[in-house]
């Protein structure tokens, strides 16, 4: 169960304006992640135009974005977020044997070397937060500089994701409507 009461989306126009923007944003669902963000509308606001530039603006490939946020699921034990992508990584092309290998990605031959530089990066960046000089500079075999930079936001954000979403115990979508 949540940890504070979800955001009341008809407490004033306002919040109503920004609910149905987060609809209209979202495939017309308001996911509990949403309605928690409800109770700060101004951190909402922000949020959703943080997410939306990650998931829909940047020019990094959809299947290193999943991998990423699968990855930083998995190390934050973020279950919600997990579950969440896992039809996203799907859709982005990410195969279910390269969902499987996560766990283990070290030397998982489901996984591309591209994947593999990716995929150190997030457990660098996560884990020890400072990146060493060796991991970062497998990444720009494969990524130019704003690649690395929408990847590099990319991974910040999602931990802040799973941060938020542990820290506030948010619930599964089917035990909030």
């Amino acid at each position: 169960m949540a940890r504070v009461a979800y955001g009341d989306e008809n407490s004033s126009p306002a919040v109503k304006a920004l609910a149905d923007q987060i609809r209209s944003e979202r495939d017309g669902r308001m996911l509990n992640l949403y309605s928690m963000l409800l109770n700060a509308p101004p951190v909402a606001e922000g949020w959703l135009a943080l997410f939306t530039a990650i998931r829909q603006q940047c020019t990094l490939r959809g299947d290193y974005r999943e991998l990423v946020i699968l990855r930083v699921a998995l190390l934050n034990g973020a279950a919600y977020e997990y579950q969440a992508h896992i039809p996203f990584a799907l859709r982005e092309g990410v195969t279910q044997t390269q969902i499987d290998a996560l766990e283990r990605w070290e030397n998982s031959p489901a996984l591309t070397p591209a994947q593999r530089a990716v995929l150190a990066y997030t457990d660098s960046m996560t884990r020890e937060i400072h990146v060493p000089d060796a991991v970062f500079d497998a990444l720009r075999g494969y990524f130019n500089k704003r690649e690395i930079v929408e990847l590099t936001a990319t991974i910040g954000s999602y931990n802040l994701v799973s941060r938020f979403l542990e820290a506030l115990a948010v619930d599964p979508e089917q035990a909030h409507a």
